[in-house]
């Protein structure tokens, strides 16, 4: 047999890195703490340097609290930047994706806005996570919501066959983030939306701390620049791209572990090409 290349190595310990981390996040309480990567991040949990992601400052990050009371209990685990479901305008009747679906609360958001004729898929790596989310939708008798295990690079989704493509502090994550939007594209149908809420970095972060696998796991090394996030997108065949950052006056504790990277969050939308 042949072996992996270096890179592919690397490629797979990140991922490894990523679903332990998540793993443990999706056991019960969602807390850094259940992980056996203790590093505080956006990616869970509290702390003086964690990141973007803390139940307690989900509205300002785009939820509001009426939002949050509609979720079954254990949906939202704080594990995001942002509110993907709020940058765009859901219709009735859409076919959505969440690229690394979590517990769940951005699919359960979206269902409601697409409605019984909608369509809401929700794809992560972690088989527990999976597992999780399931259980949150049969607890809030979710019907149209369907939640498959998988690999947001390699997407178990058909081509042209979702009209909204979101995903909220995911992409960074991924080892081939220009693999992650060239399946986006692939799924979409023509005129469809990519609606992403995700953290990018405002200058070069270096190669010590994108090697450093907790750094990278936590959402904050792995962060592209904006010019970077841009120019993989156009690559990939999307148009209209847009990526707006979400500079805060004043860096909150759970902040502080991307603010040293200079990493912000960031509302990204691009458009597939109609036919």
């Amino acid at each position: 047999m042949k072996a992996k290349s270096t890179a592919a190595v690397s490629d797979d310990r990140r991922r490894a890195q990523v679903r332990e981390r998540y793993r443990g996040l999706a056991s019960e309480g969602g807390s850094a703490e259940s992980s056996s990567l203790t590093t505080p991040s956006c990616c869970g949990g509290g702390g003086a340097s964690s990141g973007c992601g803390d139940p307690s400052v989900a509205p300002p990050l785009g939820y509001s609290r009426e939002q949050l009371a509609t979720l079954p209990e254990g949906a939202d685990l704080g594990l995001g930047c942002g509110n993907p479901t709020a940058i765009l305008g859901l219709r009735h009747g859409q076919a959505v994706l969440d690229l690394g679906s979590g517990a769940g609360i951005d699919c359960f958001l979206a269902a409601k806005k697409v409605g019984t004729r909608g369509t809401v898929i929700g794809v992560d790596m972690t088989p527990e996570m999976v597992t999780k989310a399931r259980e949150n939708a049969r607890k809030g008798g979710y019907r149209n919501v369907d939640f498959r295990l998988g690999e947001i690079e390699h997407l178990p989704v058909g081509d042209a066959s979702v009209d909204v493509v979101i995903s909220n502090c995911v992409i960074n994550l991924a080892p081939d983030k220009g693999r992650v939007y060239r399946e986006a594209f692939r799924v979409l149908r023509p005129g469809g939306e990519l609606a992403v809420s995700d953290v990018v970095a405002t200058h070069r972060i270096s190669a010590k701390d994108r090697a450093d696998p907790s750094l990278w796991s936590s959402c904050s090394s792995g962060a592209l620049e904006v010019r970077q996030v841009k120019t993989l997108l156009t690559r990939a065949g999307f148009l209209d791209v847009r990526v707006n950052l979400r500079i805060p006056d004043k860096v909150p504790d759970s902040l502080t572990g991307q603010a040293s990277l200079g990493v912000v969050s960031a509302d990204i939308r691009a458009t597939k090409p109609s036919a």
